[in-house]
């Protein structure tokens, strides 16, 4: 009969073919794979660094390279090398100089200056009586010169410096200040005020902070010991 459907007459589907369902979500699953890899891009060093190193045991695609290498790749990968390239860097400009500043030109300081290279920050300590009178926080002149080339040569380097004082565990007695964090507030504060009316330091990378007796290096049971916590600390944070 005229309206019965004859075996080659077929229904035809609506909507899309169902290979489109599977495009789809590999295009979605492409997209979030390059949000994830625009996100790692943002990422700081130290996660960088488990980024890295997860995606070389995974997928083999970084290598160990000499320090005078240039890194390879891009963002990801480059940047654990890039971590050695900036602490040689900042050696190079502000370490070494000033290791020979001491040597040659301020030996009489050199015994109360000791300097400290961690992976991303340099600690000059400039302790003992060598930077303030007891229980003052003007700066004597006989330290000025040496801190005018500390400044001289951190205006080389890029990244935050903060100024902490630290005292000994002795009580103050008379004079204007009340308490060893108060010394320690002030002493922090002389010091970045004199690098930044000398150097050419940009103010919003300085910070300045006291801690008086709560943060010491050594005992405070001999006079060696209270000499090295009686401290002024500049670091640079790479």
């Amino acid at each position: 009969m005229d309206n019965e459907l004859s075996p080659n007459n077929q229904i035809e589907e609506e909507g899309a073919p169902a290979w489109v369902v599977t495009f789809g979500d590999l295009m979605s699953l492409l997209l979030c794979f390059f949000v994830l890899m625009l996100s790692f891009s943002e990422m700081d060093r130290r996660k960088y660094k488990v980024v890295s190193g997860s995606l070389k045991n995974a997928f083999g695609v970084q290598r160990k390279l000499p320090i005078f290498d240039s890194p390879k790749g891009q963002k990801i990968i480059a940047k654990e090398f890039d971590q050695e390239i900036v602490s040689t860097k900042i050696v190079k400009e502000l370490v070494d100089p000033l290791m020979i500043e001491l040597e040659e030109n301020f030996k009489d300081l050199k015994s109360y200056v000791e300097i400290e290279v961690t992976e991303n920050q340099v600690t000059i300590r400039l302790m003992g009586e060598i930077t303030f009178d007891t229980g003052k926080a003007e700066i004597r002149p006989i330290f000025k010169p040496l801190l005018y080339k500390i400044g001289s040569l951190l205006e080389k380097t890029n990244g935050d410096l903060i100024i902490a004082g630290h005292t000994d565990n002795v009580p103050l007695k008379g004079g204007r200040f009340k308490s060893n964090l108060g010394l320690s507030i002030a002493r922090a504060g002389s010091v970045a005020e004199f690098l930044l009316r000398n150097t050419s330091l940009e103010p919003d990378r300085f910070s300045s902070m006291g801690f008086g007796e709560f943060r010491p290096l050594a005992p405070n049971g001999t006079p060696e010991g209270r000499q090295k916590n009686r401290r002024v600390e500049i670091i640079l944070t790479i």
